[in-house]
């Protein structure tokens, strides 16, 4: 069998040990090529149904695969159906299979064309014959019956956790590997689907905590966080079970853990990821691609991240074999790649069914990342702000009232961020030492509620150092498990404390902007907002008390009837009590709200909402952007750095469907005037537009460029070049 050649690992590396970033072959293997999961830009997933060998036409896919410059490959392989001829018993054959090898031939023709080669398993299903063998490899449900699979009643759910992942699929993997030796095994499912309660899940579990399995997947149940925490650590022992199997084979070589639910050890222990967003429905922007990469980065740093995305219509309901049309594609393809993901686009069954509209579709958008592939390898973000994402909070957050829909703080955040065009990152709350924040000037925390005391020293201490705060809510007024404080962990950064109790649904209750009583003077979170006098209140606000001297420019009108009509006024028609603290704190500024502003402008999109949202974070920046874009419609922005160059992206979401998939069509945005500065030091060789190719007229005054993008359909990308 051919092998690679671009790289081997040598038996310096351990068998079975664990690299800790992309680094480490490059390391031992001094002058050698990058590693493979270093190398490919350009993905494909070929996921192969049963029926198809025999009827599918291996060599028009493999001669696609070369027509759209794909240099990577995610191909079926086997799990649940063995799609090449299997020793394995059990391992299930298709019924289609004959004495024919898809997946092999698949391997061949893309080794030819120097692809990298992920085969893809999956282990959460299985067949009749293995039930009948080992009915304790099946998923338990809570009344005690083995699970029955949701969509295909003739297969059985199999359990994540015990002998079927454990010892069958780590006999899979290692017969793939040492078969067609691929650069790694990515599988599907292999999490799992909900609590299994079979023979060996209630064992470990006793054994791991003292207790039954929770009844109930109620976050706030202490035995499910047990629980949780138990999962994790199995899944951890099975994730380096597989890998250290696959790395006995070739050292180089990989488990990709796609969907671990860890991201801070998914960004320490991997070398490479596939983010498995396929695409999105219901209310869901396009923009939740790009979020997908800012959180997995906060975590893998620069560590390659592909995403894997659908031409078929992935809703709750699944329609696989039915395509999106063009826009839709373009414009999540467009989130992912300008902010860090190489595409990986999949396609179910060698057949097709729909029309081939998706077939001239990725070839647009692959031939772009082809030709301006030295400008799509970054090496970092340029970027001064961070918006904190907290697992922990996820997990053990919530109950009462004002705490359902959590995730609609940083929803709320994020979109105000993107509409006020201020390019972000996200942080995870697991890395706040300074060397993980010091490319950060501002930190937006949306109701990060749960934080501990170390978390909350190392957040004062970025304030005190010169960074600046943005939170919301119930911020640090639990500690890391979720248990209520007396007071906010961050009281004395907020200058305010908790008052004992939390407010709403704010019914009919206004927001007062006012100026200064002396000066008369409006303060810049109310810019553009000064002939606005009241505006509608957020649903909830936690009580608190000022610890200090505060500014007043936006303050509270409580809640009076909104019917009968006749009674419709207010009954105080102003207070003193602040709805937003600003202060200076050490050699950084500080802005609180104690009202759910971020989920509130989720939920309802007040303009005022996100005037005031935005004016704030600009103000708590205080210092010149990053880059200044300046024209109508709404333009998601990304600017990033590469080894001699530099570039701008600017994604066009303005378009009736961007809160509700799929786009119809692609609406070209009015002219864009950009303004930007480059490194430091650096000297500006050319600036080019990469997508449209349009002549750039632009003005370069020192580190200063300034130029106008006549419009974006979709996606542009200014490239400069440095010097």
């Amino acid at each position: 069998m051919q092998r690679r050649t671009f790289i081997k690992a040598t038996s310096v590396i351990a068998s079975g040990s664990l690299l800790t970033g992309p680094s480490s072959i490059a390391q031992i293997m001094p002058g050698s090529e990058a590693p493979w999961f270093d190398r490919s830009m350009r993905w494909i997933q070929f996921a192969m149904v049963e029926n198809d060998p025999g009827r599918f036409d291996p060599d028009f896919w493999l001669a696609y695969f070369k027509k759209i410059h794909a240099d990577g490959v995610l191909l079926n392989a086997g799990g649940g159906v063995a799609f090449y001829p299997t020793h394995i018993p059990l391992h299930h054959r298709s019924s289609w299979l004959g004495n024919s090898d898809p997946f092999g031939y698949m391997v061949n023709g893309c080794r030819k064309m120097n692809m990298t080669i992920i085969a893809r398993t999956d282990s959460h299903a299985a067949r009749q014959a293995v039930y009948d063998a080992h009915p304790d490899w099946i998923q338990v449900q809570l009344n005690g019956e083995k699970r029955r699979h949701w969509a295909n009643p003739e297969l059985w759910v199999t359990c994540p956790l015990g002998p079927y992942n454990f010892e069958f699929m780590d006999q899979v993997h290692q017969e793939i590997m040492q078969g067609y030796d691929p650069s790694g095994i990515f599988c599907n499912r292999w999490t799992g689907n909900g609590i299994c309660y079979c023979v060996h899940c209630v064992k470990n579990f006793r054994d791991y905590a003292n207790s039954a399995l929770p009844a109930t997947s109620d976050r706030i149940d202490p035995v499910f966080r047990k629980y949780s925490e138990w999962r994790v650590s199995r899944l951890k022992e099975l994730w380096f079970l597989w890998d250290a199997g696959i790395r006995k084979i070739d050292p180089s070589a990989r488990f990709i853990p796609n969907g671990f639910p860890d991201k801070l050890l998914t960004g320490e222990k991997s070398d490479f990821f596939f983010a498995d967003e396929q695409s999105r429905s219901g209310m869901i922007p396009p923009w939740l691609n790009a979020r997908g990469a800012k959180e997995l980065r906060a975590s893998l740093g620069m560590k390659p991240l592909v995403g894997i995305y659908s031409v078929g219509v992935i809703d709750e309901h699944r329609w696989t074999d039915s395509m999106q049309n063009g826009a839709e594609i373009r414009i999540w393809a467009a989130e992912g790649l300008a902010h860090g993901k190489r595409p990986c686009f999949v396609k179910f069954s060698g057949v097709m069914y729909d029309n081939r509209r998706w077939v001239d579709t990725i070839p647009g958008i692959y031939e772009e990342c082809y030709k301006h592939e030295k400008y799509l390898r970054n090496t970092a973000p340029i970027v001064r702000v961070g918006m904190l994402y907290s697992e922990q909070t996820d997990r053990n957050y919530g109950g009462a009232a004002w705490q359902q829909n959590s995730h609609n703080h940083s929803n709320g955040m994020y979109q105000a961020l993107v509409e006020s065009r201020i390019p972000f990152d996200m942080v995870n709350d697991h890395l706040l030492d300074e060397e993980h924040l010091k490319r950060f000037k501002l930190l937006v925390l949306p109701n990060i509620a749960a934080l501990s005391y170390v978390q909350c020293a190392l957040l004062k201490q970025f304030v005190e150092n010169g960074g600046s705060i943005v939170a919301t809510f119930e911020t640090s007024l639990y500690d890391e498990e979720g248990k209520a404080r007396e007071n906010f962990g961050l009281a004395d950064v907020f200058g305010v404390s908790y008052d004992k109790g939390v407010e709403g649904p704010m019914q009919n209750s206004y927001l007062k902007f006012k100026s200064d009583p002396v000066t008369k003077a409006f303060h810049p979170v109310l810019d553009g907002l000064e002939n606005v006098f009241r505006v509608i209140n957020f649903i909830y606000r936690v009580k608190v008390q000022p610890a200090v001297d505060f500014p007043s420019p936006v303050t509270l009108i409580p809640t009076y009837p909104d019917l009968p009509m006749e009674d419709v006024y207010p009954r105080i028609p102003d207070t003193n009590t602040r709805e937003l603290y600003l202060r200076e704190y050490g050699k950084g500024r500080v802005a609180y709200f104690p009202g759910d502003a971020d989920r509130s402008f989720w939920e309802i999109l007040n303009t005022d909402h996100l005037q005031l949202i935005g004016n704030t974070l600009k103000w708590a920046l205080n210092e010149k952007p990053v880059i200044d874009v300046k024209g109508l419609g709404m333009i998601d922005i990304a600017v990033w750095k590469q080894k001699e160059s530099m570039t701008v992206h600017l994604v066009n979401l303005t378009n009736p469907m961007m809160m509700k998939g799929p786009y119809r069509e692609l609406i070209p945005s009015p002219a864009q005037e950009v303004r930007f500065d480059v490194p430091s030091g650096s000297k500006v060789n050319d600036v080019r537009l990469l997508i449209s190719g349009g002549i750039v007229n632009q003005k370069v005054e020192g580190e200063t460029i300034s130029l106008t993008i006549p419009q974006i359909l979709d996606h542009e990308i200014i490239a400069v070049d440095l010097a």
